[in-house]
C-alpha cells in the first residue's frame, strides 16, 4: 500500500488542523486532498510555511474555543419545552428526536450544527429530559427541556381498571 506524507493547510475532519504533517494513502491525496487544496505535498519549501500556519491554526482555536463558552453560557440558562400529542395513559405519538432538538434551538436563537446534539435515543417519554451539546472539543454543555402534552392526558383503560379494584370496599370473609 503506497502511502503519502503531506502538509494540512485548511483542518479536515478526522485527520488533523492545519500545520499537521500527516501520513495518508496516495490515492486519498491524490484525488481528494490535493485537488481541494486542503493540503500540500511536504517539500523542503512548504515546511518553511509550516510555522505560519501552526500560528493562524492557533488562534483558530482560540477564537471557536472563546465562542463555543459563550454560548455553552447562553445555553445553559435556556429552557425548551416541546408540547405534544399524546394517547390514552400520557402515550406520545411519536417522538421528540435531535432534529426537533435543533429547530427549536435555531428557533430560540441559537446556531448550533445538527451533530453536535447528542441524543442517543429519540425521547418517548413526557417529562424533563437532558441531552448533551458538545460545542467543542474542549466545551460540552447539557441543556434540560420539557416534554408535556398538548391534550389532557386520558387514563388507559387498564389504569381505569386498577382504580376502580382499588376503589372497591373488600367484605370480610367468614
Amino acid at each position: 500500500m503506497a502511502h503519502s506524507e503531506v502538509l494540512l493547510v485548511k483542518p479536515v475532519e478526522g485527520l488533523g488542523g492545519e500545520g499537521d504533517q500527516v501520513k495518508v494513502r496516495a490515492g486519498y491525496a491524490r484525488n481528494f486532498l490535493l485537488p481541494r487544496e486542503l493540503a500540500v505535498p511536504v517539500t523542503t519549501a512548504n515546511r518553511k510555511q509550516v510555522e505560519a500556519l501552526k500560528k493562524r491554526r492557533a488562534e483558530r482555536e482560540a477564537t471557536e474555543l472563546n465562542g463555543a463558552q459563550e454560548l455553552a453560557k447562553k445555553l445553559e440558562k435556556a429552557s425548551l419545552a416541546f408540547a405534544v400529542t399524546t394517547g390514552e395513559g400520557g402515550k406520545l405519538f411519536g417522538s421528540v428526536t435531535a432534529a426537533d432538538l435543533h429547530d427549536k434551538l435555531v428557533a430560540a436563537g441559537f446556531t448550533i450544527d445538527r451533530k453536535r446534539i447528542q441524543l442517543n435515543t429519540p425521547v418517548k417519554t413526557l417529562g424533563k429530559h437532558t441531552v448533551k451539546l458538545k460545542l467543542h472539543p474542549d466545551v460540552t454543555v447539557e441543556l434540560s427541556f420539557d416534554v408535556v402534552s398538548e391534550n389532557p392526558i386520558e387514563p388507559s383503560a387498564e389504569e381505569k381498571a386498577a382504580e376502580e379494584k382499588k376503589n372497591r370496599k373488600v367484605e370480610p370473609r367468614r
